[in-house]
C-alpha cells in the first residue's frame, strides 16, 4: 500500500508499510502461527476469537503442510464460526459486502457484482457463494496459494474501480474496530449507493475525524432544537443518537437522531438520552 500523509487520519496507517503475510516453503513454527493469526484476524473481520472457537483440525493440517493458506481461508469462511458472526444475523447484501472485504480485500465495485453473488447464493447455497471468491482468478492473481488475504482496496491497481477506494471506507472503520462491533450493525453499507451508481466521500474512522462516530441517515436525520438552542455562552452542540426506544419516537426508527443542544443543557440532555435507552455516538461543537 502506498504511504500517504492522510493514512493516520483515515485509519490505514497500520497497513501502509505492512508486509504481506505469506507461508513460505519449510516454515518455522512461529511463521505458521503468524499465518494462522493473520487469517483469523482478516477473515473474521478483526473480531475476537476464543480458544474454544478455533478450527483445531484445519490448523493442524496447515501446520503439517497438508493444507495451503488458500484452503485454510476457505475452511474459516465456511465454518460455523464465520456463519455465526456474519451469516445468520446479517442481511444477505451485508454478507456479500463482507465476503468481498474478507476474501478479496476490497469492496464491491457495482450492483451487478452483488446481484451475481445474491443469485448464486439463492440457487446454489452458501458453500458455492464462498467458493466463488476463493476459486476466482482475482483471488489467484492477488493471493495465490500461500498469501493471507489483505486489504487491497486502499491502493490503486490494475483493474480496480476508483469507486472501490471510497466504498472501502464504508466497510472498514479503523484498525481497532471489528466487523461485529459497528454501530450500523448488520445492515448493508453500500446497497443505496450501488443501486444509484454513486460513490460516497471518504470518511475517516471514529475518533479520527472531528469526533465523527456514526454515518448520518441517507433520509437525513431530523434535527431538533431544544427551544432556544443558543444559551448564554452562545455555544451549541450537535448530539447524534441511535437506538432510542421510548413513546413519542417512531416505531420504525431512522438510523440516527440529531439534537442541537445549548452548552448549558448538554449534560442534562445526555442523561435524558441514556434514560430512554439511547446510545450517544458523537458530540460535536457547532
Amino acid at each position: 500500500m502506498a504511504i500517504t500523509t492522510a493514512a493516520s487520519r483515515l485509519g490505514t496507517e497500520a497497513f501502509s508499510d505492512a508486509r504481506r503475510v505469506e507461508l513460505r516453503p519449510n516454515p518455522s513454527r512461529e511463521e505458521v502461527e503468524a499465518v494462522i493469526r493473520a487469517v483469523y484476524r482478516h477473515v473474521l473481520g478483526n473480531d475476537y476469537i476464543l480458544a474454544s472457537n478455533r478450527l483445531i483440525s484445519a490448523e493442524s493440517l496447515l501446520r503439517d503442510g497438508n493444507l495451503s493458506v488458500r484452503e485454510f481461508v476457505r475452511s474459516v469462511a465456511k465454518s460455523e464460526l464465520y456463519k455465526a458472526k456474519f451469516f445468520y444475523n446479517s442481511f444477505q447484501t451485508r454478507l456479500i459486502e463482507l465476503n468481498y472485504k474478507h476474501l478479496l480485500g476490497r469492496a464491491p465495485y457495482n450492483e451487478s457484482e452483488v446481484t451475481y453473488h445474491l443469485d448464486l447464493y439463492i440457487n446454489q447455497g452458501y458453500d458455492a457463494e464462498i467458493d466463488s471468491y476463493i476459486d476466482s482468478q482475482e483471488y489467484q492473481n492477488s493471493f495465490g496459494e500461500s498469501v493471507v488475504p489483505y486489504y487491497r482496496g486502499f491502493d490503486f491497481q490494475a483493474g480496480q474501480s476508483a469507486a472501490g477506494f471510497t466504498r472501502m471506507f464504508r466497510l472498514y472503520r479503523g484498525y481497532a474496530n471489528s466487523d461485529t462491533a459497528q454501530v450500523e450493525g448488520s445492515k448493508s453499507r453500500l446497497a443505496r449507493e450501488l443501486a444509484s451508481n454513486k460513490s460516497s466521500s471518504v470518511v475517516g474512522p471514529s475518533g479520527s475525524n472531528d469526533n465523527w462516530g456514526f454515518r448520518v441517515s441517507a433520509d437525513n436525520a431530523p434535527k431538533q432544537n431544544l427551544g432556544n438552542a443558543v444559551g448564554q455562552s452562545n455555544r451549541t452542540y450537535r448530539v447524534e443518537v441511535t437506538g432510542i426506544r421510548n413513546p413519542g419516537y417512531p416505531s420504525v426508527r431512522r438510523s440516527s437522531t440529531v439534537f442541537i443542544v445549548p452548552y448549558e443543557r448538554l449534560l442534562d440532555k445526555m442523561q435524558q438520552i441514556q434514560r430512554v435507552g439511547g446510545k450517544i455516538v458523537s458530540v460535536i461543537s457547532t
